[in-house]
């Protein structure tokens, strides 16, 4: 009798053991905007894996991701940017070694109320005299922005400051990331935004194509002049076809995962981040963003398989207008 504990501790450390090998984890957080492909291949995944792997993916933003990626505490994080230089040096520091993986592109949307039947385009310009740190408490009403517009308040929405939406779009429209007025509704959660905007008349925003594709019924795309005239097409809308030919500028942007060197040689990640890549294309087209060409897949599998640490923007944070296959097709 005296040995029935001894017993019962032996069997339950060995069923602890069994299951810690029979469930082993992925954990993936950071942004909102790439979320929808991670959770579409995840759901994947544990099909084709019956459940002995699983996978954690939380949001946090971009920025939030990157700080518990370079602390160690998770094993991939999703960025609709690329790596910051101060979130390189916090990898660095903390011993962080990170693979850089594009997987898919996307365009920022700028988004209306359906009631709104006023504006019909907006330009660059237009959007960085709204948006620049400048027009904080100076230009208020949609009629400062273009002469013939109502003079109503007009009620600003777009990614929180921790998010990849908001440093590129701040790069693309501002000039500098971070850069913007502060009196707008910013939300990490780009549901929030679309609530906020489907309900407000006078209400202008941006986020990721994905969301305003999940909720056209709510809202209304704002085509963009770019105020190049040599195209001669002059206000785009985004769309599968012009974020991938570059015509839809400047917000057209790559979006990827980064995948910590040591996790990515654990069985469990390294499964997880091959089918990811080899999955990317159709599944971020199902969830309604634009898939790199199959030819840049190819080149995105072989870097992770060769193990290729750092970033193809040499850790510089974004850049407007590039191609990221031309960029892979470098390391070649």
């Amino acid at each position: 009798m005296k040995r029935y504990p001894w017993v019962l501790i032996l069997i339950l450390t060995f069923l602890t053991a069994a299951e810690a090998h029979a469930f082993r984890m992925v954990k993936v957080d950071g942004s909102s905007t790439v979320y929808p492909i991670t959770e579409a291949v995840s759901e994947e995944f544990l099909a084709a894996k019956r459940g002995r792997i699983r996978v954690m993916v939380g949001i946090s933003g971009t920025g939030g991701g990157f700080k518990k990626f370079c602390r160690g505490e998770i094993d991939i994080s999703d960025a609709s940017r690329p790596i910051k230089p101060s979130e390189v040096r916090l990898c660095k520091e903390n011993g962080i070694g990170y693979i850089e993986l594009p997987i898919a592109y996307d365009g920022i949307a700028i988004v209306v109320n359906p009631a709104n039947n006023w504006v019909d385009y907006m330009t660059v310009e237009e959007l960085k005299r709204l948006w620049e740190p400048g027009a904080q408490g100076r230009v208020t009403r949609w009629s400062q922005v273009r002469k013939g517009w109502p003079d109503k308040e007009i009620h600003l929405f777009g990614a929180g400051v921790d998010s990849g939406t908001y440093d590129y779009f701040t790069k693309a429209i501002v000039g500098k990331e971070g850069a913007s007025r502060g009196d707008f509704t910013a939300s990490e959660d780009d549901n929030v935004l679309v609530q906020g905007i489907a309900t407000d008349k006078f209400a202008l925003g941006f986020f990721g194509l994905a969301y305003y594709e999940e909720n056209r019924d709510k809202l209304r795309l704002i085509p963009i002049d770019d105020g190049d005239d040599s195209n001669g097409k002059g206000p785009i809308l985004p769309s599968l076809e012009t974020v991938r030919d570059g015509t839809y500028q400047p917000l057209s942007r790559p979006i990827f995962i980064y995948v910590n060197r040591a996790s990515a040689d654990r069985p469990e990640v390294k499964e997880f981040v091959e089918f990811y890549i080899e999955n990317a294309g159709w599944l971020s087209k199902e969830v309604g963003y634009i898939p790199l060409p199959e030819k840049a897949y190819g080149l995105v599998l072989k870097r992770f398989r060769n193990r290729i640490t750092g970033s193809i923007f040499a850790g510089e944070g974004s850049k407007i207008g590039v191609r990221i296959e031309d960029l892979l097709q470098k390391e070649r």
